[in-house]
């Protein structure tokens, strides 16, 4: 083992030790904060830094690793964003990022970055502009730039460092993507030059600084495999502009042009490419700066403050104590829904006991979670080991053996109320006293659940979404006898399952369900004025939304939507009910793409085709269809969902806009860009939404009576965040 010296130079965020060999030990700790991150104040200390070690004759060569348990650097301050006034301030930012990473690549004693858990971002451009990278081989060791989430780019360099280092189409499909590299396939592409144990990173880093500076090793070189497709489309003009084009052309079609900053990466590596690395800077900087000050950066920053400000929410306004750990799930009910929550569990490390009344049930159950974790596998997210342990978690019951040691059962069954009942009846005789019991249900109100059972305060709703593996939002319902401790177990095992886990009051639909039926149903009422249905769908992902309105239908399933629209037409009168359209076809037998019929064709495989010409026969306007406006398709669908959406906050089924826009963005797919519905409201005023909803209220009444709340604010001239400002 290598000796370090016994007195460290104790600064702000960065300790320097140096060892006998000469090799300066940096250890990045930002002071009260939970993972480091550049700020003006960092940047500033670690240019000092590096300057002292300079002049230091002792010091041959560096180290930087965190002093942070699993994470190294998550990359800028995101808060020192919202300071910015101008694009001009943005883009000089951005080129002291450059000028700070110019200098560590060029500093003639070589700097090693040893590197375990999250190096995002900022951090990452500072790893590439380093002289060596060592990386742990653990699941915690992931790296990324995900500046494109917040509606940016890499600045500090990123464009322009990461396609020299790991490729031109590697670097693309990080950046345009944000996606996060595992250890494995960072050493693969020579995003980092070495794998080591955790335990010994720190020893191995300064062994190879040491190595570095006696020049028994060479500096690092970025990519190891250099294959005939890398001549083709890499190493030439003609190939580069292809690939380049390609990527250009896929983030038009996969976007609609709503998200500026992929298009202005592709750019800024283009310049670089072509007229070399100080222009390609230039451009990079120039471009960061223009889009700091977008409506769409603004809207992608704000999902981030709130996603974060969540993951510190308990559920409850008062906590009662630290919740006890879920370590014992049951489920009730093997099919798609449950197997699904069966497979995150299993994931997270959780024992899982799955009941359904057949064994052919619960073995198709433990065989659809086997497909979602060997998709895994697959694509080497885990290990054939790690595969087979996660797998041992699940097993399965015809009866209520092993339910009796459940920390929480969750209810996955039919839509069914009097189902519902059954199960839970015969569930509580079997469970422990404290165990909580969660209904899997999207629009029956679990008070009405809740009245079956002999604890009706350990019940409350947990919400997921389809594909659970995939959806990232859980929707957790609470009544007004609903326990505190309940609701903050249910909300502490949906963080560990790894979502955003809002937690809404009861009511028919709860918050997501019933504002996404009032964008459907208005949908339905469009075909039914003889709307075209692939028009329909193309409107709205032009809004924004990853799929349209009936692709929606096929995909959540038909007979879904028509066992959930008269739960609410019921409950909220003509305001809510269902098209005529989506009642005939639900009447036909069409169940969506599940059943490969629907409104659109599907092959064997459920792949969609073009839409069934025959469904149109079923409607009420037949096969004849008329063209209507875009904008008008549009305005009526999404004031339909933002109108509702206000009523939910104005009635306390929500307990924030916060939670509302989260709800809305990762459950139901609402344009990120616009950062959700009460973010929309804002951006386009209260005062105009609270106009457009009259006039269509006096033509289509009752169904767009403006909220009571969105009166109130339009006539007060009031907005649900603050305009300037940390946005949550």
């Amino acid at each position: 083992m290598t000796a370090v010296s016994d007195t460290p130079r104790l600064q702000n965020a960065l300790s320097v030790r140096v060892t006998r060999e000469g090799v300066a030990v940096l250890t990045f700790d930002l002071p009260d904060e939970p993972v480091n991150k550049f700020n003006l104040a960092v940047k500033n200390e670690f240019l000092a830094t590096l300057d002292r070690q300079t002049s230091d004759r002792a010091v041959k060569s560096l180290v930087l690793i965190s002093g942070k348990t699993d994470s190294f650097i998550a990359g800028a301050d995101i808060e020192e964003f919202l300071e910015l006034k101008s694009a001009a301030e943005a883009e000089q930012l951005s080129r002291e990022g450059q000028a700070m990473l110019d200098r560590l690549a060029g500093m003639t004693k070589p700097v090693v970055f040893a590197i375990h858990g999250a190096c995002m971002g900022g951090g990452l451009e500072a790893a590439l502009a380093a002289h060596y990278r060592i990386g742990t081989d653990s699941p915690k060791t992931v790296l990324a730039v995900p500046e494109v989430m917040l509606g940016l780019l890499p600045g500090a360099g990123g464009t322009q460092r990461l396609p020299r280092t790991v490729g031109l189409r590697n670097a693309l499909d990080m950046i345009l993507t944000g996606r996060s590299v595992r250890a494995r396939k960072a050493l693969k592409i020579g995003l980092i030059d070495e794998l080591v144990h955790p335990a010994i990173l720190l020893d191995m880093a300064i062994d190879r600084a040491a190595a570095l500076a006696s020049g028994k090793l060479a500096r690092s070189q970025g990519r190891k495999t250099h294959g005939p497709a890398d001549a083709v489309l890499e190493d030439n003009p003609v190939g580069r502009a292809l690939v380049l084009r390609k990527a250009r052309e896929q983030i038009l079609e996969k976007t609609h042009g709503n998200y500026p900053a992929p298009l202005a990466a592709i750019d800024a590596v283009a310049t670089g490419y072509k007229h070399g690395m100080e222009r390609g800077y230039a451009q990079e900087a120039r471009a960061f700066g223009e889009l700091s000050v977008t409506e769409v950066s603004r809207q992608l920053i704000f999902l981030f403050f709130a996603t974060t400000a969540l993951k510190k929410d308990p559920g409850v306004d008062a906590p009662v104590s630290s919740p006890a750990p879920i370590d014992k799930l049951g489920i009730l009910g093997a099919g798609f829904m449950g197997s699904g929550i069966a497979s995150v569990a299993a994931i997270q490390g959780t024992l899982v006991r799955m009941k359904d009344a057949e064994h052919a049930r619960v073995a198709k159950g433990i065989k659809a979670v086997s497909e979602v974790l060997r998709e895994r596998l697959k694509k080497k997210q885990i290990t054939r080991q790690q595969f087979s342990d996660q797998m041992s978690l699940v097993g399965g019951t015809v009866d209520y053996s092993g339910f009796a040691n459940a920390d929480l059962v969750i209810e996955a069954v039919f839509e069914d109320l009097a189902i519902k009942h059954t199960v839970l009846r015969e569930a509580e005789q079997h469970l422990r006293s404290d165990a909580v019991y969660a209904s899997n249900t999207s629009s029956i109100p679990i008070a009405s659940i809740a009245e079956a059972a002999q604890h009706p305060e350990r019940v409350l709703g947990m919400h997921f979404f389809s594909p659970v593996h995939k959806m990232p939002l859980l929707e957790v319902v609470v009544t007004d006898r609903t326990d505190k401790a309940a609701t903050i177990k249910a909300v502490a095992f949906g963080k560990k399952l790894g979502k955003h886990v809002i937690v809404v009051n009861d009511g028919p639909g709860f918050y997501t369900t019933r504002i996404v039926s009032a964008f459907m149903n208005e949908a339905g009422k469009l075909i039914d004025e003889g709307a075209a249905i692939d028009e329909l769908d193309r409107a709205l992902t032009g809004f924004g939304f990853p799929v349209g309105p009936v692709t929606l239908m096929d995909e959540v399933g038909i007979d879904v939507g028509g066992k959930i629209g008269p739960i609410l037409a019921q409950a909220f009168g003509a305001r809510m009910a269902p098209a005529d359209s989506f009642r005939r076809v639900v009447e036909a037998g069409r169940t969506g793409r599940k059943g490969r019929k629907g409104f659109y064709l599907y092959d064997e495989k459920g792949k969609r085709g073009g839409v069934d010409e025959s469904v149109y026969e079923l409607l009420p306007t037949g096969t004849q269809r008329k063209s209507l406006p875009a904008g008008e398709m549009v305005e009526r669908t999404v004031l339909a969902m933002v109108n509702e959406a206000a009523r939910c906050l104005e009635e306390g089924v929500l307990r924030s806009p916060r939670d509302g826009d989260i709800g809305a963005v990762f459950g139901l797919g609402f344009p990120p860009f616009r950062g959700g519905p009460f973010r929309y409201i804002d951006s386009e005023g209260a005062v105009n939404i609270v106009t457009k909803l009259e006039k269509l209220h006096r033509a289509l009444a009752p169904r767009y009576e403006p909220a009571t709340l969105l009166l109130d604010m339009a006539r007060e001239g009031k907005r649900f965040y603050p305009a300037t400002g940390k946005p949550v």
